[in-house]
């Protein structure tokens, strides 16, 4: 039997953020797509928004756009980050820290996905989890004081990719030196970053910090570059063609399970939100089912013991 939606059967949208002027969001991979959608939705509410994306120029690009649809009152602004850089990643944190004084929810959105040949970051670790894991663990974790500080959130977007690769992580080869698949590493990416928020849930109740949350969410199946900007050619050719069936919904649509892990009250953490129809990838927001290895402790530890080895950062958690 399926899961009663808790917002109707509607599910949840953005007309339930009232105003939030006074607070700040931050956003990573906010240049295109979801995240572009969210930026806009968050300042369109008065909030204070800073997008994280790795072109200046797409940023800039991106905030003249807002400005014109929402008027030069919009609080939209841009801070330069590789994910797949460490260096990049600790630069900006750093900026962020000198030039922000409230993060009311962190939005990890940024990715890259089925990268066709397997490449190396400066680091030596496979691009896609470099980019969608490493980076956004460095990120959380050099920004995490000031979202303490403030009462915030870290909203982590997943994917249902997490379910379909090899369902664990594969220490013994985590870069892939050996069968590389696209699929596969893309996937471990997406089940490493929503491991960890299921990790950082349990690492926060045990040293009472309450007053941070942290939210697991995925954008279901939309209409944003991801595939066709690192996809293989016949990976883009799928998704054109599926972007002509019921299955794939707006990039605006797809940006509602961030923006309700940012803003809305008193949603249970242990939860995973998305488009609760058709396979997940569509549908009305809501929380749905998760499959157990996603919240595999034993896992989960061992994983963030080796992020905080392999980035060299720590959470004091």
């Amino acid at each position: 039997m399926a899961k009663i939606n808790e917002f109707g059967k509607q599910g949840w949208t953005p007309e339930r953020i009232g105003s939030v002027k006074g607070k700040t969001y931050l956003i990573t991979g906010a240049s295109s797509g979801t995240g572009f959608e969210a930026a806009k939705i968050l300042a369109s509410k008065g909030g204070k928004v800073v997008m994280l994306n790795r072109n200046p120029k797409k940023s800039e690009d991106c905030i003249a756009a807002i400005k014109q649809e929402l008027g030069n009152q919009a609080d939209v602004t841009a801070i330069r980050v590789d994910l797949g850089d460490q260096a990049s990643v600790k630069k900006a944190a750093a900026e962020i820290l000198e030039k922000v004084d409230r993060i009311d929810a962190l939005m990890c959105n940024g990715a890259i996905a089925q990268v066709p040949k397997r490449a190396i970051s400066k680091e030596g670790w496979e691009s896609q989890m470099a980019v969608n894991f490493f980076g956004h663990f460095t990120l959380q974790a050099l920004l995490y004081p000031l979202i303490e500080k403030s009462k915030g959130r870290i909203v982590t977007v997943g994917s249902m990719g997490y379910d379909m690769g090899l369902k664990t992580i594969k220490f013994d080869d985590l870069n892939w030196a050996n069968d590389y698949t696209a699929n596969d590493a893309y996937s471990q990416s997406k089940l490493a970053q929503i491991m960890t928020i299921y990790g950082l849930q349990d690492r926060l109740a045990k040293a009472g910090k309450t007053d941070v949350k942290a939210y697991a969410c995925h954008p279901g199946s939309s209409k944003t570059s991801l595939i066709t900007t690192s996809g293989s050619f016949m990976m883009r050719v799928i998704f054109r063609l599926m972007t002509l069936s019921p299955l794939v919904q707006s990039a605006e649509q797809g940006s509602y399970p961030e923006l309700m892990c940012a803003t809305e009250e008193n949603l249970d953490q242990s939860a995973f939100y998305g488009p609760t129809g058709r396979s997940n990838w569509v549908g009305p927001v809501g929380a749905h089912h998760i499959e157990p290895h996603a919240k595999d402790k034993p896992v989960s530890k061992k994983l963030w013991d080796l992020s905080e080895k392999e980035t060299g950062v720590s959470w004091g958690l």
